[in-house]
């Protein structure tokens, strides 16, 4: 049982709140056991796995777990109730196949609140990828995996310039409303970030801008809202 917060295994954990540190180490932290059990579940196998030396977990796949002293794993957590299990996943064991018919371009969007919430709803409403570009909030960190709600197992993600075309801006004013545009096979709506949206020279690289008909008198809709309206356009023609 880890008894020491100068544990090696531990000392990961903390490291890994850092986003320098899970970019350089190509590791992340899922906390809690819905999260672990969704990566077990995509086939994942942690790196390490720690319990709640007093409140130990079972689950289906999950092996080479090490038991710590509560206080301590509470001290690694950044929740603020601790969770019973933490899991190191690595970065490159996460889906990157683009091949599906549709997906989320996203720019600059920086809430990583708004990013999870946009790859769990790319699962509920795909099959669909999200890629991002430089600028966006990290898919894997602490409150983007708790927004995804274990979807960063099931959802590709990918870089911004991979993403396949068409590209359909998703625009608040001056689009093609929505429901009128031409849907092919392919599809990939693009999304600003929360206050600018997407900049000029992005939109110039669109094929087509698209915009969601909104009540007189609204600025915007949140950037997971439009997301959401996107795919779930998409998946209501098909």
């Amino acid at each position: 049982m880890i008894t020491s917060a100068a544990n090696p295994r531990l000392k990961l954990v903390r490291k890994l709140a850092s986003g320098r540190q899970r970019a350089k180490l190509g590791l992340f932290v899922c906390e809690g056991e819905d999260l672990v059990a969704a990566g077990l579940a995509a086939g994942i196998a942690p790196v390490e796995a720690l319990v709640d030396a007093e409140r130990p977990v079972e689950l289906e796949g999950l092996e080479g777990t090490e038991q710590v002293e509560p206080a301590l794993l509470a001290e690694a957590s950044s929740l603020a109730h601790p969770p019973r299990v933490v899991a190191v996943f690595r970065r490159a064991d996460l889906p990157r196949s683009l091949d599906v018919p549709t997906g989320l371009a996203l720019w600059h969007v920086g809430d990583p609140g708004n990013v999870g919430t946009l790859v769990r709803t790319a699962d509920a409403l795909g099959p669909a990828f999200v890629v991002l570009s430089p600028g966006c909030a990290d898919p894997t960190s602490p409150k983007a995996l708790r927004a995804s709600m274990g979807a960063i197992f099931r959802v590709p993600t990918g870089s911004f310039d991979d993403a396949p075309r068409p590209w359909i801006g998703l625009v608040p004013h001056g689009g093609t409303a929505l429901v009128d545009i031409e849907l092919g096979e392919t599809a990939t709506f693009v999304l600003g970030a929360e206050r600018e949206g997407i900049p000029d020279d992005v939109a110039a690289s669109c094929d087509l801008l698209a915009s969601i008909p909104l009540a007189d008198g609204a600025e915007s809709l949140n950037v997971a809202a439009a997301g959401a309206i996107g795919l779930y356009e998409r998946a209501r023609r098909r």
